[in-house]
């Protein structure tokens, strides 16, 4: 399969997120960072789209189905950092009133390019998932496991604090201001860059392992001099606070690069290949391409291609 567009270590992909993959020769990726479309979120209009599936059930299987692929063409040592919001349940008992589900998050995906519509829900099929009206679904957790149990390794469950989340009209539960990033492995053993993430200590830690004062010359205590100057150094923590950035020509809230390059320094070393099977506005690329990394990316919305293209040509490729 040919790309849509290739340019600088850059491979764009036009199609299936579940499709594409199969034509990539097995263990040439290191690293996929992706941000699917949540279930529930809105109709884009095209045909084969992830998120409008009737239940959290057919969804989760559509998504063990995608990554048992991008598992198929990441090296042994290869991760998987994924990143979802969750939804709620919400419908009405009137068999003649369109049943919807409410979302509290928005993703990479979400656009105005789309319908813009909440998906048609069954209230019959939501019950049947043992949802109640209002039940927060817990669909990270349902995807995680899912994929546990499909031969990943979960590794980490990271929490995305966004200090500006979106607004919500609730008055009877806390307005939701976090997202999961889950870092998964293919295997027990993997790469994993610590140094390349790591972040300046308080001077709090006092145990083994757990605070430096330099990326190669040994660990420390916290007492010692480039410690108590502020230089030292400690292993990235699991909650990650980075703001929304909107990206004006899209118009919705993108994936923050600054999520993206600590999962990407982490994963992967320079020339490495990274993998997003969602593009959406080629945030991966963009941090990728900045970070010394090629990177395929697959998108089944054109308009979202030409939008993403049209931002890698103006911000990091120099001709193309």
């Amino acid at each position: 399969m040919k790309p849509y567009y290739e340019h600088a270590g850059i491979q764009i992909y036009h199609g299936n997120a579940l499709e594409v993959p199969k034509s990539i020769e097995p263990e040439t990726v290191q690293c996929c960072v992706t941000s699917p479309p949540y279930w529930g979120l809105r109709d884009y209009g095209i045909d084969g789209q992830l998120g409008l599936e009737k239940t959290p059930e057919e969804y989760v299987e559509k998504m063990v189905m995608i990554f048992r692929e991008v598992r198929r063409v990441l090296k042994n040592d290869g991760t998987l950092w994924l990143n979802l919001g969750d939804s709620y349940a919400g419908f009405k008992d009137c068999k003649k009133i369109p049943q919807t589900l409410a979302i509290g998050t928005r993703s990479e995906n979400a656009s105005v390019l789309s319908k813009g519509n909440s998906p048609t829900r069954d209230s019959r099929n939501l019950r049947q998932a043992g949802l109640k009206n209002k039940d927060l679904c817990g669909i990270p957790w349902r995807v995680a496991f899912a994929l546990q149990k499909d031969g990943w390794y979960l590794r980490s469950d990271i929490i995305w604090a966004k200090p500006n989340p979106m607004p919500e009209s609730v008055t009877d539960r806390p307005t939701k201001s976090h997202e999961y990033i889950f870092l998964m492995s293919k295997n027990a053993k993997y790469f994993y860059d610590a140094d390349a993430i790591s972040e300046p200590s308080t001077g709090r830690e006092r145990w083994f392992g757990d605070c430096g004062y330099s990326e190669k010359s040994g660990r420390d205590d916290g007492s010692s001099k480039e410690a108590k100057e502020g230089r030292a150094i400690r292993n990235k923590r699991s909650v990650w606070t980075v703001t929304t950035k909107p990206y004006k020509e899209a118009h919705f809230a993108t994936f923050p690069p600054d999520l993206i390059t600590p999962c990407i320094k982490a994963g992967s070393r320079k020339g490495d290949i990274i993998i997003d099977p969602f593009g959406g506005s080629m945030t991966t690329a963009y941090v990728a391409k900045e970070l010394n990394r090629k990177a395929i990316m697959i998108e089944l919305n054109e308009e979202y291609i030409d939008m993403g293209i049209n931002r890698l040509r103006q911000e990091v490729l120099p001709f193309g």
